[in-house]
């Protein structure tokens, strides 16, 4: 399994699509054989149980393929955003230290909440909420997906988000939450639009997103960044939003939207003449291609947390809780 899996399921048929011929199952009866449509039917995407299970087997992965900085060990078990960023740290790991990772400490998980919504069709997904050994006191949150009731469950968004940040989801009186159509036009940004909202927002600001660390901090730093001595900096972001990087969202306690999504970014450091680029980290130099004469541009994908508050509820703009970016690969010039 390469780096470029990820890359690759962009390019696979819609999901639905290919589940449309192979999702009937088939339950035997003693009067005979009933037709399942779970296509229909709004099912919780898991039970307590499995979700448990899911978390543990990722975990297991995860510390074997992070001891080992072998992708292979847990390809199984991460999917959209967070294989991409995954596989190329493993990668970069592996070039910088073949024998395995010198500073492997396992990754443990404790107060776990499980959110498991209802819905029809697939894919099914649930949210983990845990602490962690290891990101000081931020809440992890971590979204398991899978295709078809026979795959291995996998996690697709991975985030932090401070302590206090994490919002109350509606549920159910049996405890299930909600699962929100992406499309819905009753929030301020639609879960489907927040990539290409997001993306559009760090090129040119805007009056969309609240002022926060993922938003108008981090436009203050990358503009800042652009213009230093002997060095320009440019950056283009680009949205997410198909395949394994196709946004999901929950509905909140007030009635909002929390969404997870991804997006897609660029940055180029260009040395003026007779100046030269600073020299990368290990880890970047093991992911880049070509030399660095000139230039060096550094790609990378991120998935965030927000909050898309409903339309009438008095809010009109978006919250970024929490972000996770990761360089997934970079070129000399």
């Amino acid at each position: 399994m390469t780096r470029d899996r990820g890359l690759r399921r962009l390019r696979r048929l819609d999901r639905s699509v290919l589940l449309a011929a192979s999702l009937t199952a088939l339950s035997l009866t003693a009067s005979g054989c009933v037709v399942v449509h779970g296509e229909r039917e709004v099912l919780p995407g898991a039970t307590r149980d499995e979700a448990a299970e899911a978390l543990r087997d990722f975990t297991s992965a995860y510390n074997k393929a992070d001891k080992s900085y072998d992708s292979s060990l847990d390809a199984d078990h991460v999917t959209g955003p967070l294989a991409a960023i995954d596989e190329a740290r493993l990668k970069a790991g592996h070039v910088v230290n073949p024998g395995g990772n010198p500073n492997h400490s396992p990754l443990e998980f404790s107060d776990v909440t499980y959110t498991i919504p209802k819905k029809a069709g697939w894919p099914r997904w649930f949210l983990a909420d845990a602490e962690a050994n290891r990101g000081g006191d931020a809440r992890w949150l971590l979204v398991f997906t899978r295709d078809v009731p026979a795959a291995e469950w996998e996690v697709s968004y991975l985030t932090l988000v401070a302590p206090g940040k994490v919002p109350e989801f509606k549920k159910d009186k049996d405890g299930w939450a909600e699962a929100l159509p992406v499309d819905s036009a009753e929030f301020a940004v639609p879960p489907a639009r927040l990539s290409k909202d997001y993306v559009a927002y760090l090129q040119d600001g805007g009056e969309g997103f609240a002022d926060g660390a993922h938003t108008s901090r981090w436009r203050q730093e990358r503009e800042k960044n652009k213009e230093r001595p002997g060095l320009v900096t440019q950056y283009l972001d680009e949205p997410l939003t198909e395949g394994d990087y196709a946004p999901v969202a929950l509905r909140t306690a007030d009635g909002g939207a929390a969404v997870f999504f991804t997006t897609h970014h660029f940055e180029k450091q260009t040395a003026a003449a007779g100046a030269s680029v600073p020299e990368p980290s290990e880890d970047v130099e093991a992911l880049t291609t070509g030399e660095i004469k000139q230039s060096l541009t550094m790609e990378f994908v991120s998935n965030q947390v927000a909050l898309s508050p409903r339309k009438g509820s008095g809010a009109a703009q978006v919250s970024v809780l929490g972000r996770i970016q990761g360089l997934t690969s970079a070129k000399g010039e």
